[in-house]
């Protein structure tokens, strides 16, 4: 039973705890990734992620993961012999690695939507069932061996003709987006859907919605708090 006369916390108490758990939530996100401890143990010896991490003496083995000197940057991704039918949950976190090893894995299916975002990606070995990511037009050189695939040097598709050619919408630059993927930017001050609006973006007017939106759902959520506090 609480205090006569006692409050719950005010506006500012509450402004504040959403703040530190911003903060929290960031500094968990910089720190280390759930995905490297996703499958119990270290990177195994004769991986190919821990042989890129020592031959780096700036690169260290955390868990399943090479890490570089930056908070949070995993270099590398060790998931071999893990059990795993489908890709770790924090998997996207790894999306700066340059190396990952997947072998010794009854992955069946493996999206290419997996590997959005994953441009620096120059080597990844594979269950010999899987193709590689993007395609085989996607990397300079494959090779298989009695249980593995291994795809290496990832190649540019916006410097690629044929299969991997991509046109983008006038007024938009071509991208690398992973293996095979692609996105349009805008180039200089045009903006919008396909581009086609030009000039300055509304920075103003577009932060003034976002600030809104985030003041009435910090509102609705300390009113929420302050109710359940007064009915206990």
């Amino acid at each position: 039973m609480g205090c006569p006369g006692a409050s719950g916390p005010g506006p500012r108490a509450w402004v504040l705890r959403l703040l530190l758990g911003l903060a929290a939530w960031r500094g968990g996100a910089g720190g280390r990734s759930p995905v490297c401890g996703c499958c119990p143990g270290p990177a195994r010896n004769g991986s190919s992620v821990a042989s890129y991490c020592r031959a780096h003496p700036a690169l260290e083995l955390r868990g399943r993961c090479c890490v570089g000197p930056e908070p949070g940057a995993i270099v590398g991704l060790d998931l071999g012999n893990c059990s795993l039918t489908l890709l770790c949950a924090g998997f996207p976190d790894a999306s700066a690695a340059v190396v990952i090893d997947l072998t010794e894995n009854p992955l069946e299916n493996i999206p290419n939507a997996s590997f959005q975002g994953f441009t620096r990606l120059q080597s990844i070995s594979l269950p010999l069932a899987l193709e590689c990511p993007g395609g085989s037009m996607a990397w300079d050189r494959i090779t298989t061996h009695s249980d593995s695939r291994t795809c290496q040097g990832q190649r540019n598709p916006c410097n690629s003709s044929g299969e991997l050619a991509w046109l983008c919408p006038e007024n938009s630059l071509c991208s690398p987006d992973g293996p095979g993927l692609v996105q349009c930017l805008c180039s200089g001050s045009y903006h919008g859907y396909k581009c086609l609006r030009e000039g300055t973006f509304p920075m103003l007017l577009f932060y003034g919605i976002l600030g809104a939106v985030t003041t009435t759902l910090s509102l609705l959520a300390w009113g929420t708090q302050r109710r359940k506090a007064k009915a206990s």
